[in-house]
Order: C-alpha cells, then sequence, then structure tokens
C-alpha cells in the first residue's frame, strides 16, 4: 500500500464516528494528565518555595538575635551572665549557619556570610567557656565582640531589604543567585578575615526572646494562685460577662464551649451588642471557678484615632480599678489598627511585681475596652512577704557595667525559667544609645537579668 493510500485509508477511518470518538477521549486523556503534570510541578515548586522562605526567614530572624544577644553581651557586668548570652548567641549563629545553608545559593555567593556566622559562633563559645571559669572579657576581647556586633547589624540590614523585597515579589527564589550577590557582598567585605576554629556540637533549642513585655507568659503551667472562690456552672458564671461588658450594652449572651484542660478551667460565650451589627461580636472566657475573666475580644473595627497613649494608659488603669484589680501600673504597649495594649504590672508597697501581668486593649477612637487578657495574673497573683533587701542600692549598683548610664531605679519581683521568683533591683538607663534595663538580686548582688528596650512607632517593647 503506497503511503497516499495509507493517508486515505487514515482519512475513511477518522471519519467514522466511533473511530473519531477514540481519537477525541485520547487527545483528552493526554491533555488531563499534561494538566495534572504541570499542577503537580507547579505545587512542587510551590512547596519548595515555601522550604525555601521558611528556612530564609528563620535564618533573618536567628541574625537580628545574634546582633541582640552580642550586644547584651556588652552591657552586662559578671562573667556567669555574660557566658550564659553568649550561649545563646553561640547557638543562634549555627541555627542561623544551618538556615543558610538550605538555601537554594550558589556556595560563592554566601561564602563570606557563611564564614562570619561560623566566627561569631566559634568566637562565642570560646568566650563563654572563658566565662564560665569566673574570667571576664578583656579589653580586646571586649573589641571584637563590639565590632562583631556592628557586622551583625550590618548584615541583618541587608537581609531584612532582601525579606522585603521577597515577600514583595520583586526578588524569585530563582534569581536570588545573581541579585543576592551584591547584597551580601556589602557586608561581606567589611568581615575580619581572622578564622575562629570551626566546633562541631550538637546545639539544644535556644530559649526565646521576650518581645511583648518582659516576663509577659511566665508560670502559665503551674497551679494557678490567682484563681479563688467556687466552683460555677456555665449559667452562674455568666454573670461575670454581664459585670464586665455592663448589662445595658448586651442583647445575648450564648454559651458556645468549656474547657476542661489546663491549670486553668473555662468557659467560654459569645456576645452580641444592643445597636451593633450581627457580625460585630465578642468572645469571652470565664474560669470555671470563681467566674474570672481569663479573656476577651471584641472584634469591632476602630475606624480612627482620637486618643493619646497616655490617655489610652489612663483609661486602661481606670477600667482595671472599677473591676477590682487594685494597684496596677502600665509597663509597656504597642499601638495597631488605632488600638492599644498596655501591659499592667501589679505593684505591692512601691514593688513592681511582674508575674502578676494583666493585657487591656483600648480603642483608641473613644476608650471602649476592646481586649483583655488575664492568664498570667490568675496564674501567679497572690499577696506575697517581701523580704528586706540585704544589699543597698548603691552596692547593687556597682554591679552594674559601669558603661551604663542610670536614669532611674526601683524594686522588683521577677520570674524565673524555673517557676520561682526572684526580689530584685531594676536598674533602667542607656548605652551606646540604647535604653537597658538591668535585674540585680537584691539578696546576692546576683546579676539576673538584662533587657534592651526597643522604641517602635508603634510602641515600647523588650528583648
Amino acid at each position: 500500500m503506497s503511503f497516499r493510500e495509507k493517508l486515505l485509508d487514515l482519512k475513511r477511518r477518522l471519519s467514522d464516528r466511533k473511530m473519531y470518538s477514540i481519537v477525541i477521549a485520547v487527545i483528552g486523556a493526554i491533555s488531563i494528565w499534561g494538566l495534572y503534570q504541570y499542577k503537580h510541578a507547579a505545587n512542587l515548586r510551590q512547596e519548595l518555595d515555601n522550604q525555601y522562605n521558611r528556612s530564609f526567614y528563620d535564618m533573618v530572624g536567628y541574625v537580628n538575635n545574634v546582633e541582640t544577644l552580642l550586644t547584651k553581651a556588652l552591657i552586662t557586668s559578671s562573667p556567669t551572665k555574660t557566658a550564659s548570652i553568649l550561649q545563646e548567641a553561640w547557638r543562634q549563629a549555627n541555627l542561623a549557619q544551618t538556615n543558610l545553608g538550605q538555601l537554594p545559593v550558589s556556595q560563592p555567593v554566601l561564602a563570606n556570610t557563611s564564614k562570619f556566622l561560623t566566627q561569631v559562633g566559634d568566637l562565642a563559645y570560646s568566650l563563654n567557656n572563658q566565662n564560665m571559669q569566673g574570667k571576664p572579657l578583656t579589653s580586646q576581647e571586649y573589641k571584637t565582640v563590639q565590632q562583631l556586633q556592628g557586622f551583625a547589624t550590618s548584615l541583618g540590614n541587608s537581609l531584612n531589604d532582601l525579606q522585603n523585597q521577597l515577600a514583595g515579589g520583586r526578588l524569585r527564589w530563582n534569581e536570588l543567585a545573581n541579585k543576592g550577590t551584591p547584597l551580601f557582598q556589602k557586608t561581606s567585605q567589611q568581615l575580619p578575615g581572622k578564622e575562629f576554629e570551626n566546633i562541631d556540637k550538637t546545639f539544644q533549642q535556644y530559649p526565646t526572646l521576650i518581645y511583648d513585655g518582659p516576663f509577659s507568659d511566665h508560670l502559665v503551667t503551674a497551679e494557678p494562685r490567682g484563681v479563688t472562690g467556687n466552683e460555677l456552672n456555665s449559667e452562674q458564671a455568666k454573670q461575670s460577662v454581664i459585670n464586665f461588658l455592663g448589662a445595658d450594652r448586651i442583647r445575648a449572651i450564648t454559651d458556645t464551649n468549656r474547657n476542661d484542660t489546663g491549670p486553668i478551667k473555662t468557659y467560654s460565650y459569645s456576645v452580641t451588642f444592643k445597636n451593633a451589627p450581627d457580625d460585630q461580636v465578642a468572645t469571652m472566657d470565664i474560669t470555671q471557678k470563681g467566674g474570672h475573666v481569663f479573656w476577651m475580644l471584641n472584634n469591632r473595627p476602630v475606624p480612627n484615632a482620637t486618643m493619646n497613649i497616655d490617655q489610652a494608659k489612663a483609661t486602661g488603669k481606670k477600667f482595671l480599678e472599677d473591676h477590682g484589680y487594685k494597684g496596677m501600673v502600665d509597663t509597656y504597649y504597642l499601638k495597631e489598627d488605632n488600638t492599644a495594649t498596655i501591659n499592667y504590672a501589679y505593684q505591692q508597697n512601691n514593688v513592681t511585681i511582674y508575674p502578676d501581668l494583666i493585657k487591656v486593649k483600648v480603642a483608641l477612637d473613644n476608650g471602649e475596652i476592646v481586649g483583655f487578657e488575664a492568664r498570667s495574673y490568675l496564674s501567679a497573683h497572690t499577696t506575697r512577704t517581701i523580704p528586706k533587701p540585704k544589699i543597698t542600692e548603691q552596692q547593687a549598683r556597682a554591679k552594674i557595667n559601669p558603661n551604663i548610664q542610670v536614669g532611674s531605679s526601683g524594686m522588683a519581683i521577677i520570674p524565673t525559667d524555673y517557676k520561682t521568683e526572684i526580689f530584685t533591683y531594676e536598674f533602667k538607663g542607656r548605652m551606646n544609645d540604647r535604653d537597658i534595663i538591668v535585674y540585680i538580686n537584691a539578696e546576692s548582688g546576683k546579676e539576673e537579668n538584662v533587657l534592651m528596650i526597643v522604641n517602635t512607632p508603634n510602641g515600647v517593647l523588650t528583648m
């Protein structure tokens, strides 16, 4: 059969309806298979990009933490505290290094950045061992840490810029190897040339930094000391909802759930308001024991702000006093979406007791309380027997790094990671244009903690 005859035969077969349907079905199947493969490949690419994003954002966080910890190491005055801070810096530098190695970027591009992280980790490890033996930093070591801190700041700025480009879609991972070079090299060119010995260690989970006010999430698994009173049923606990929000405002209260797990057991409610849209709802948790307000959140939109932060603090304090929370003083705050979330700590005999913490969210348009959280307060609050200090304020002040310019001082009780509390002197001051808080044990004179105050456009936070 000639080629022409074969074509004519194929044409006759295709003209047959049955054969035509088969061909269409085959083409359709191939199309579906191709579409499936395309979507599968797209999903794999997206999954890979998500992994890269996670590694990159984690690395940025670790680098920022390294910069913070190196700054703290320059502030502390006791070798023991310096050792613990440098140990954290060592861990986080290596965690940054690990995430750096997971990015789809050629090694030469990040070689100097990788070397810098290795240097920071190795130096921190070496100095940590030295400080654990009671030896403070020498003047040369202090200058080296100071230099590395400056490089960490520069690297963090470059990474933050790159993160903004990735988040805005202006840079893709397949472009990073080329475009990332000048960003990393800009910092890398300044790095010191001296190499430190590479140390291979197994890293434990590192401690997290505190961002929304010091000591805000402590002792939450301990036996709650602030939960007092009788056991209530769900209907009885509703009275706490009415007392907290005001009977004249409430349209309806709906019992939505109960939580019987954890140290503080609660009932959950949904509340709608008179003269408000149906979708404007407040949700609340009330403790089963005693009917204490555990937390409340009102989803009312706040379109504008007419109050300043000082007015909001006064409004929050009055609200607390009106609801039986006496002796609360504001500490730190955060402004966002025309609201102010303010931390209030309990004060007893002029001693600020940070474990007894309540967060109040104030709407800045009319001063309405649209958020409330008393988890820490309910976990820790009790009347304490406060001892007399065994050292004077002057003796405690002498324990502080002499480079810190102290502006104010007071007494405070702070929690530890071991579910205990420490009676301290609290010194607030400045060093190298940074606001610092140092806590000195009022009984032993030990430097217990160092916090850096971060003044942002939206509030005052701590690290």
